[in-house]
């Protein structure tokens, strides 16, 4: 899993059928100091998130699929939930 913000919304006309009534957000990975980790990744909504949201990220096929609801779906990544804050204990970063 990793920690992402939402940085956009994708239209998509033509899509696999299994994701129908579901969101595509683009997303960009970040660090646990909030700077922006390699490149952003598409993945399907799971809870209603939107632009600006911290959200944390499924990045195993099975997990992705299994959190959305749709086993056997070709999805990579799945937005499954929101991060109100992140606590480091001391010494680590």
């Amino acid at each position: 899993m990793l920690i992402a913000r939402v940085i956009g919304e994708l239209v998509a006309t033509e899509k696999h059928p299994s994701h129908e009534g579901r969101k595509l957000l683009l997303v960009q990975p970040l660090n646990l100091d909030g700077s922006d980790r390699g490149q952003a990744v598409v993945a399907l909504d799971a809870v209603d998130a939107g632009v600006g949201d911290k959200v944390l990220l499924a990045t195993d096929g099975f997990s992705a699929m299994t959190a959305v609801g749709r086993p056997h779906s070709p999805i990579d990544m799945a937005v499954i939930g929101f991060i109100d804050h992140v606590d480091l204990l001391p010494g680590v970063s």
